[in-house]
């Protein structure tokens, strides 16, 4: 009888333990469907749509949006513009903080203070940065008067299809700078200080310890860093809503104010639609690559 009523105690006890633990997850998995699952649901069903957001107002359309966007040009110059801006502000965001990061994990005077001077970009409103960047880029800003100075020609900065773009990019690399040192700061400090000592006794310079003690531990962090930053740069809206709004002929137009134009000024939601999803589907897949190129040597 002993034996019998063990197996049934552990089975009821396990049943009991599952329960629980559904209960307890619940309130996460209802506010994960109500403001995650469902949004994408919508969007994708949308996405075969035109018309209103009205019950009423919505006629399905089937794949007549996604033709669209094969077939019109101001798309692919937006893709295009999408994914050089992406590329152009995740190199500078990684290299420039990693420097930094690294630099700062001495023992300098000042760290503290460096630290906390470097992050606070990363806490400001991006709103309020990119009315500073016009203020200073415009015709008559302070860029333009010191070039003046210096015996230069002003540029119309945001005026002009070849540095409207480097103004986005410099303040996006600038707005992540913060961010992503903190990351690597907290990266290299997981790196045990032993790994340093054994190369310096093997007769290892300082570029041989970050090329094959640093860089090697950081991985994990890399890969991190770069997804976060490619995910920062691939949803920018502020920036080209603030300072250029999509000019000068659409060449600072990016995936997501482009969005922004057909769902809201336009009121065309499926062909918005139809846009977010390809958005969110080459997001998907970069993080995937991402993840799966930067786990293999961990």
């Amino acid at each position: 009888m002993t034996n019998n009523s063990q197996p049934s105690s552990k089975q009821q006890l396990l049943d009991n333990d599952a329960i629980a633990a559904w209960i307890f997850l619940a309130p996460a998995l209802i506010l994960l469907g109500v403001f995650l699952l469902w949004p994408i649901a919508y969007l994708f069903y949308l996405s075969f749509t035109t018309g209103s957001l009205t019950s009423t107002g919505i006629h399905w359309v089937g794949l007549r949006n996604y033709l669209r966007l094969v077939l019109d040009p101001d798309f692919w110059q937006v893709l295009g513009n999408t994914l050089y801006f992406t590329l152009a502000t995740v190199l500078p965001s990684l290299i420039i903080p990693l420097g930094l990061a690294v630099l700062l994990n001495q023992s300098l005077a000042l760290r503290g203070l460096l630290r906390t001077a470097y992050f606070i970009p990363s806490i400001t409103s991006l709103v309020a940065v990119g009315l500073g960047f016009r203020w200073l880029f415009q015709t008559e800003g302070f860029v333009n008067v010191l070039l003046s100075t210096l015996g230069f020609k002003p540029i119309s900065w945001l005026g002009s299809t070849t540095w409207a773009m480097p103004i986005l990019i410099l303040l996006s690399s600038w707005k992540q700078l913060g961010f992503n040192m903190v990351v690597f700061l907290a990266g290299l400090q997981a790196i045990p200080p032993s790994r340093y000592e054994a190369a310096e006794l093997d007769g290892a310079n300082s570029w041989q310890k970050f090329w094959y003690i640093t860089l090697p531990g950081l991985r994990p962090t890399l890969s991190f860093a770069i997804i976060t930053t490619a995910i920062f740069t691939l949803r920018s809206f502020e920036q080209v809503y603030i300072i250029t709004g999509g000019g000068p002929l659409n060449s600072t137009n990016l995936l997501v104010y482009y969005i922004y134009q057909q769902a809201f000024a336009l009121f065309d939601f499926g062909y918005a639609a139809a846009a977010t999803t390809v958005l969110l589907a080459f997001t998907l897949v970069l993080v995937y690559i991402q993840l799966k190129t930067g786990g293999e040597g961990r």
